[in-house]
């Protein structure tokens, strides 16, 4: 079964963004670090979304998805791998991303880590942005009662939010569960029954249906194979 989402890997080393450019909402399966080292563009995942400028570092972890809206001066970054082990912010700002660039050209690993967050970077605050903070937080966001509190038609929600997100409120809440039930795949042995439960799904059918919608593979296979635990796209 062919998988029903699309999944990118990244470009490693240096990529220019042509000006005014809209990347739609994209997969990517293993984990990656970007370095904003000219222009600017707004990224829009689930860390919120970020006006991204240069200095500035977004670490994009495993089945991450994201979608760009490029400025109009176009944007040039330096994309490296994530190291196995390699604990860091979300996303920060750095003293000298042309320092880091430089690195990246003889050894991107040691480029991610000699990372040294120097400052924070603010997450959008709009409603769409609260809206995917509430559904990262909470699997089981009621989305017709956060949108009675917030004052805003049901419609509206929808709307409002794919604009932002490039996807619905409904959407980015499976994607949320199943990005969630996929890293505790990785990370051990829990019985995937356990994991259903934990990740907000009715039953374990219901957890392998989304899964294998996603993947194109069922979570047992997942769990088996071996480049899946390396963070890499298994063949479907």
């Amino acid at each position: 079964m062919a998988s029903g989402y699309e999944f990118h890997s990244p470009h490693f080393g240096r990529e220019r963004l042509g000006a005014n450019k809209r990347i739609p909402r994209h997969h990517h399966w293993g984990g990656y670090i970007t370095v904003v080292v000219g222009g600017d563009y707004q990224e829009a995942g689930f860390e919120g979304r970020l006006n991204l400028a240069p200095g500035v570092v977004v670490v994009h972890g495993r089945f991450d998805a994201h979608l760009d809206h490029i400025g109009s001066g176009g944007a040039e970054l330096v994309n490296l791998p994530l190291p196995p082990g390699l604990s860091l912010p979300a996303n920060f700002r750095i003293d000298d991303a042309d320092e880091i660039a430089r690195i990246a050209e003889r050894d991107p690993v040691q480029a991610a880590h000699s990372l040294r967050p120097a400052g924070d970077i603010a997450t959008l605050s709009d409603w769409p942005d609260l809206l995917a903070g509430a559904l990262q937080s909470a699997g089981d966001q009621r989305l017709g009662l956060w949108a009675e509190n917030a004052g805003l038609a049901a419609e509206t929600l929808s709307r409002g939010f794919r604009a932002a997100y490039g996807i619905t409120p409904v959407r980015f809440r499976a994607e949320v569960r199943a990005r969630r039930a996929m890293e505790m795949l990785v990370a051990g042995d829990t019985r995937l029954a356990s994991i259903a439960i934990d990740c907000g799904y009715s039953d374990q059918p219901h957890f392998n249906r989304a899964i294998l919608s996603m993947t194109g593979k069922s979570p047992r296979s997942l769990r088996k194979s071996n480049s899946f635990k390396k963070g890499e796209l298994p063949s479907v």
